[in-house]
């Protein structure tokens, strides 16, 4: 049988006296009284042992969630420097596609980024025709339009620009419409 110090009731406990011991009620009171500190104390004790694990479990826990999310933070973090330094590179294969200056396999190259770009969730921004957002686009001038539905619109992109996930790598350059 298992013994927990909770199991214990106050009539289960029988004493006998020890060898030299006389025979009195007064000494078995006092040995049970002894006996019911000694429980107490080891109660307590047990208490402070569950505490501590306890915290030693969540701390445990709490540092393994602190150690995946710093491995994602640094996993997005070289993701994002790697993409910044490749763009400069694909913007210019980009441009000289549009010019039809590109011959075939710079064509397949630029083919070959933007799929490894997708592939790591890179997303283009700044269309013409959408609401200017100074979050996702830098302004770098104004168009004038001749409708108010028009106003504030991206007219124009200069630049395209690039974010992962909600993070923004690089703010699109555009013209912003503005009517009068």
């Amino acid at each position: 049988m298992d013994w927990h110090g909770d199991d214990i009731e106050e009539g289960d406990i029988t004493l006998e006296p020890e060898n030299n011991e006389p025979k009195g009620h007064g000494n078995a009171e006092h040995k049970i009284e002894k006996l019911k500190g000694e429980l107490e104390k080891i109660k307590k004790e047990k208490q402070e042992y569950l505490d501590g694990w306890q915290r030693a479990k969540a701390d445990y826990v709490n540092a393994i969630k602190r150690t995946e999310a710093d491995v994602a933070q640094a996993k997005s973090r070289g993701v994002e420097k790697a993409v910044e330094q490749l763009l400069p590179a694909f913007d210019a294969l980009e441009r000289a596609k549009e010019h039809g200056e590109v011959p075939e396999g710079f064509a397949a190259i630029a083919k070959q980024l933007e799929s490894a770009f997708a592939s790591l969730g890179l997303e283009a921004i700044g269309e013409v025709g959408e609401a200017f957002d100074p979050a996702k686009h830098e302004a770098y001038g104004q168009d004038k339009v001749a409708d108010k539905a028009e106003d504030d619109k991206v007219t124009a992109v200069l630049e395209k620009g690039y974010a992962l996930g909600s993070r923004i790598i690089r703010p699109a350059k555009v013209r912003v419409g503005h009517f009068q």
